[in-house]
């Protein structure tokens, strides 16, 4: 390493400046510098980014008034990270922001306009059966209701997937986002998600998988989303 020679006015130095840091090693004072780590990131990474990117600039072109609107909406939004509980709430902010991301994951990508918060429904999901299409593109089945008679065609369900060996446990930042081919507006309770190229998705050509999924309501209205519901089960092809 190299070492810090003493000149006026330091005559010694610790901590960071710039790209370097010093240290000390007996009476002496050496310096090195700060390692640096580029990662460009993958394409579905670095299209998030930009989304978000995006969402930030609207949020700089909303007037002061309607800022304070959404601050005053917030209040009565639950906070989806500890602490949990009547007191936690989110900011006009983030409630904001995350209407924009909801309507970009509808395919609606759009400024939205304030709107209160409103409790989603319970719902309940029970996975119904799978098919695969052209031998590369997994259709999964699952029934869902809700427990106080929701009109289904206001939500519509997220799907956060990710297909492990039989067994394996879950690992978020390996699970990709499929939306649900229509509303929750089925007569028999059914939603669909494609899952394109499944085998390639997740690197695993397997006759049996396990599922983890993370299942997420998004208000057609407001863009709003719910908290999300956990479900793994096993499937064989």
């Amino acid at each position: 390493m190299p070492r810090y020679i003493p000149s006026i006015p330091f005559e010694d130095c610790y901590g960071s400046v710039g790209d370097k840091t010093y240290f000390h090693r007996g009476k002496d004072c050496y310096y090195k510098k700060k390692p640096t780590c580029v990662f460009a990131g993958t394409e579905a990474q670095l299209q998030q980014l930009s989304l978000h990117q995006r969402a930030l600039a609207a949020w700089r072109t909303v007037p002061s008034q309607t800022q304070k609107i959404w601050n005053e909406f917030a209040v009565d939004a639950p906070s989806k990270r500890p602490p949990y509980g009547s007191k936690a709430h989110i900011s006009g902010y983030n409630l904001f922001v995350s209407a924009y991301h909801g309507f970009a994951q509808l395919g609606r990508e759009r400024t939205p306009l304030p709107q209160r918060w409103e409790s989603f429904p319970d719902f309940f999901l029970d996975w119904e059966s799978l098919q695969v299409l052209d031998g590369e593109d997994l259709l999964l089945r699952f029934f869902c209701s809700f427990g106080d008679g929701t009109v289904g065609h206001r939500y519509r369900l997220l799907l956060k997937l990710e297909l492990t060996k039989p067994g394996h446990g879950r690992r978020p930042g390996l699970q990709r986002n499929f939306l649900a081919e229509s509303d929750c507006t089925d007569e028999d309770c059914r939603v669909y998600f494609r899952v394109p190229d499944f085998r390639e998705t997740w690197q695993l050509d397997l006759p049996e998988y396990t599922a983890h999924c993370r299942f997420i309501l998004i208000d057609n209205v407001t863009g709003y989303r719910s908290r999300f519901r956990m479900q793994s089960f096993r499937f064989s092809l």
